[in-house]
């Protein structure tokens, strides 16, 4: 059975245990694979890419949320009614 492995770098979980910092670094920023009997358990996201990664969903929702609201009319207000 194949296991679609979404990283360049992997790591055995008892790698992973003996040092984990390490295995991080290893990566040099992008996630790494830990797999659990050749097959991939979870995946070790840096901080920095976690953060990049949030910032896209975010914008991908606001996106999502500006377009639904494009056809909307527009209303005329002045800044003393705020």
């Amino acid at each position: 059975m194949t296991n679609l492995i979404l990283t360049d770098i992997t790591a055995s979980i008892s790698e992973f245990k003996k040092n984990p910092m390490g295995i991080v670094a290893e990566g040099e920023g992008f996630p790494v694979a830990i797999l659990n009997r050749n097959k991939p358990a979870f995946y070790c996201v840096p901080a920095k890419a976690y953060e990049h990664l949030m910032d896209k969903l975010e914008d991908l929702e606001l996106n999502a949320l500006a377009d639904a609201r494009k056809g909307q009319p527009e209303i005329d207000i002045e800044l003393d009614e705020l």
